[in-house]
């Protein structure tokens, strides 16, 4: 089989000279590489820190909004852990139920209330440590507090709310179709992650 010859421009083939123009323009691209400078280190795990407050005031901000606008969705849930209807049908601390719409209203009012007020804090608190990232040590350690209440109130809901009261005196863990402790141990593993994140010392 006969093959057509490439075609030549200016007495060279244009073939080989692809490899040639390919390699060229890597090593243009590697040096661009070599020589762009970083953010430190410590400016990173500051950025870090800023970001995964940022992203719990967001995540919340988001759970308040479904449960607001989506009211009776997870209202059915707090019922039904309330009224321990899908616990265990021997188990012997149905004394712990609770039967009365008007109660549901408020333990799911409440709840709500408090993971506003988790957003409000860790968006807060998120704004001001992005305002304080090039600051001295102690400033960005300074503008952590409302960040800290934030994941404190989390774990609160989270943890107090829904891991003890709802799964141990509840007995949520006994629901097969109202139990939300995995989700609930998904974030208070977050909220306490990054709460130690923010614990690590600032150093100028």
């Amino acid at each position: 089989m006969l093959h057509k010859a490439t075609k030549p421009i200016g007495g060279m083939q244009i073939k080989p000279l692809i490899p040639c123009l390919f390699f060229l323009y890597l090593s243009q691209q590697y040096r661009k590489i070599k020589y762009c400078t970083m953010y430190p280190t410590a400016f990173l795990f500051r950025f870090a820190k800023a970001v995964s407050v940022a992203a719990i005031g967001l995540m919340s901000l988001l759970i308040v909004f479904g449960n607001t606008t989506d009211y009776y969705t997870n209202f059915h849930f707090v019922e039904h852990v309330m009224k321990m209807d899908t616990t265990f049908p021997d188990s012997t601390i149905h004394y712990r139920s609770i039967n009365n719409n008007f109660a549901f209203h408020v333990g799911y009012i409440f709840i709500i209330l408090m993971e506003a007020f988790m957003a409000f804090c860790c968006i807060k608190g998120s704004w001001s440590m992005f305002k304080n990232l090039k600051n001295n040590a102690a400033a960005f350690h300074a503008s952590m507090n409302w960040a800290v209440a934030g994941l404190i109130v989390g774990i609160a809901v989270w943890f107090l709310g829904f891991e003890v009261i709802g799964g141990e005196w509840f007995a949520m863990w006994q629901s097969s179709i109202w139990n939300g402790l995995g989700s609930a141990e998904r974030i208070v593993s977050f909220l306490v992650m990054v709460l130690i994140l923010l614990h690590f010392e600032e150093r100028d």
